[in-house]
């Protein structure tokens, strides 16, 4: 009867928490209508064998590209979220196995504006208000191009609100055939002649 009961309040879609449901289930109250067996419950696993492929993964036979240095610019007007944020960016390419090569915070903008403090009179009585940009910059160095993009991606997403991000990435590429070979050897040998006097 308890049984009975349980099963239609759960095909009804009752707020029943699944740990209830599921030590009900480690009784072995069987259903006595054959033709519900093969129902499965959202508290109840099924292991099956299938086979495991990510289609995230790409395998491809080209050459990944190489970054010699990868310049990550952040500003905002909060110095406390900019040092926070670069604890993070920092902390996360170590446990990714980059190189940091260098932080530094190049000088700070300020923006000011002054107005009068009153709209017709009182020329002498200002107001200023000022906008404060800092910046930190964060060089990393020697990546590949799955790892700065998986990189980038995360830091990215963990933007703080009211910051901005300006990347910089400097390729390393194989030099061109026509530059590898100096140009005086391809050039025909001129015959130099005497001039006598």
């Amino acid at each position: 009867m308890a049984a009975g009961w349980l099963w239609r309040r759960l095909f009804q879609g009752s707020a029943f928490p699944v740990n209830y449901a599921s030590r009900i289930m480690q009784k072995q109250c069987f259903l006595p209508n054959s033709n519900l067996m093969g129902v499965r419950l959202a508290g109840s696993h099924v292991d099956t064998q299938e086979p495991k492929t990510n289609p995230l993964v790409s395998i491809s036979d080209e050459p990944e590209t190489l970054y010699k240095r990868l310049s990550l610019l952040v500003k905002g007007h909060d110095k406390a979220v900019l040092d926070s944020y670069e604890y993070f960016a920092v902390l996360a390419a170590k446990e990714l196995g980059i190189s940091v090569e260098k932080v530094h915070k190049p000088p700070k903008k300020i923006e000011r504006l002054t107005l009068l403090k009153s709209v017709h009179i009182y020329k002498k009585h200002r107001v200023q208000y000022e906008m404060r940009t800092h910046y930190m910059c964060l060089e990393l160095k020697y990546l590949t191009s799955s790892t700065a993009a998986v990189y980038l991606e995360y830091v990215q997403r963990n933007l703080p609100e009211g910051v901005a991000m300006e990347v910089k990435k400097t390729k390393i590429e194989k030099i061109p055939e026509h530059i590898q070979e100096p140009v005086w050897d391809t050039l025909p040998q001129v015959e130099e002649t005497e001039v006598k006097s």
